[in-house]
């Protein structure tokens, strides 16, 4: 009874202590609206009704607030080590060895959250607190582990970090959250930036950010680490350039992990660790298809990607040779971009669920990896696809309303009898930089002449738009399970 009793002083002292200027303030307003009445109000009876609803929200609202933060003081909190032993780094996680089976989620519903148990992973990384509440509640429900994302300044979109003033407000509200979510139990680590080495000149090539940037990061980490020794903290770069590398360690150099993001380079990250030579762990933060900036592209510089298998085989051969059989001994886990939909120069570039919520042959791959075995009902398989036998590499040119035939090798699995869906878009108009928001295009009218649906391959005969311009064809094949194969190929018409 008595380390009871003792247990509650404490949270009951640390609840106060965090509340008590919140407290104070709404005290202060509730003396406020009381002269308010005073001098403006002329029906006492009012008065007293008014004073008597404010006084009990306005205190309601404090107590709520101390009580959740006792609740939020008792918690017991993920204790993350990383450790090192024969030249080989790991993370331990409450005593135990633990191996990151990660991707990075784009919060939707619990649903999503519950796939990925169901596929075998048992952690996620975020990039921004707008729904960590319902993300932590699913990950202790689930018993998953979250790299959590906090968003802080980029050049890119124009933070300056010569702005003391901002930087300082950064900085508090950082400390803030790592204040609130510190002690919950399914915390792996801090991500407190994403990418911010990401800066373009003005002929689109990339130039080195403001030192300043990795300074005030390091500020950061050096108090995270004062007020959460739990946990360590590390931001993501984009890429793996020992160049970054060595500006991160020479202005930040407390940082507990060097986070990369790769996706077709990620073949080159044992060679970059090798040239840094820094006795650090690494975790790649984000990995998944080769880039759109990666590979070819047409003739007016539209992008061209990967069918639905192909991109599932490329990333899975990548993480098996890079990232599970790492021979640097310094890579301690991994997340795979993007468990989620997105649009990123197509609707089905990055993400491995479509819009509507079907999977792809991605999370049938993280799978197996993951669990040993493919699930019993895998996607349907989409290879390739050309228009009047003219792969997307070679340029693709159409007259207006000429007929034309697109084919696309795609079949099932198990044998599934698929549904095939066609959608003609526009290009993307404004084409995002980082992976930040950009707008989808609206699809056209298709007017399909012809079709034909064989076990190994579709055909379809239809007519291009009348108007000049750059076109994209999409095509989905359903099996009807809540798996998809996706393939698109982009075309230009001109007379």
């Amino acid at each position: 009874m008595t380390r009871l009793a003792d247990l509650r002083f404490v949270c009951l002292r640390n609840a106060l202590d965090v509340e008590y200027n919140l407290f104070i303030k709404k005290i202060y307003l509730i003396i406020f609206f009381i002269n308010l009445l005073a001098i403006y109000g002329h029906n006492m009876q009012l008065h007293v009704v008014m004073i008597s609803r404010l006084l009990s929200s306005m205190l309601f609202l404090a107590l709520s607030s101390l009580l959740l933060s006792c609740t939020n003081a008792t918690k017991t909190p993920s204790v993350v080590k990383i450790v090192k032993h024969n030249n080989q780094y790991s993370l331990i996680v409450n005593g135990q060895p633990y191996d990151v089976k990660g991707v990075g989620l784009g919060y939707k519903d619990d649903e999503t959250v519950i796939a990925l148990k169901d596929a075998g992973g048992n952690s996620f990384r975020t990039w921004e607190l707008t729904h960590i509440e319902q993300e932590l509640a699913i990950a202790e429900k689930l018993g998953l582990m979250v790299a959590v994302g906090i968003p802080t300044g980029k050049e890119l979109l124009g933070f300056d970090y010569n702005d003391k003033e901002a930087v300082e407000k950064q900085f508090r509200r950082v400390i803030a959250a790592i204040e609130k979510h510190k002690n919950h139990p399914n915390i792996l680590l801090w991500v407190i930036n994403n990418e911010p080495n990401l800066l373009y000149d003005e002929q689109g090539q990339l130039k080195n950010v403001n030192p300043k940037v990795y300074t005030a990061m390091g500020d950061i980490i050096d108090h995270i680490h004062k007020i959460d020794p739990n946990h360590p903290v590390t931001f993501s770069l984009a890429g793996n350039n020992p160049k970054d590398i060595a500006q991160v360690l020479k202005h930040a150099p407390n940082i507990d992990i060097l986070s990369v993001q790769s996706y077709g380079s990620l073949v080159t990250l044992p060679d970059s660790i090798v040239q840094s030579n820094v006795d650090k762990p690494y975790m790649v933060t984000e990995f998944g298809p080769v880039g759109h900036w990666e590979l070819p592209s047409t003739q007016w510089g539209r992008e061209i990607e990967e069918p639905s298998a192909v991109k599932a085989a490329g990333m899975a051969k990548r993480m098996q040779d890079v990232i599970l059989d790492d021979k640097t001994g310094k890579i301690i886990g991994s997340f795979v971009f993007f468990w989620g939909q997105k649009q990123e120069r197509t609707p089905t570039w990055y993400g491995m669920f479509n819009e509507t919520g079907e999977q792809t042959a991605s999370i049938d791959e993280l799978t197996r990896i993951w669990t040993g075995q493919y699930p019993a009902n895998r996607a349907p398989q989409s290879k390739s696809i050309t228009i009047n036998n003219i792969q997307a590499v070679d340029s693709i040119k159409l007259k207006p309303e000429q007929p034309a035939t697109v084919k696309v090798q795609v079949s099932d699995t198990q044998g599934d009898l698929l549904t095939h869906q066609w959608v003609l878009m526009n290009e993307v108009e404004i084409r995002s930089q980082g992976g930040h928001f950009e707008a989808k295009p609206a699809a056209l009218s298709l007017q399909i002449l012809a079709s034909d649906v064989q076990p190994d391959h579709v055909e379809m005969t239809f007519n291009p738009p009348s108007e000049n311009g750059e076109y994209r064809l999409f095509h989905y094949a359903y099996d009807g399970k809540n798996k998809v194969g996706n393939a698109n190929i982009p075309f230009m018409v001109e007379n």
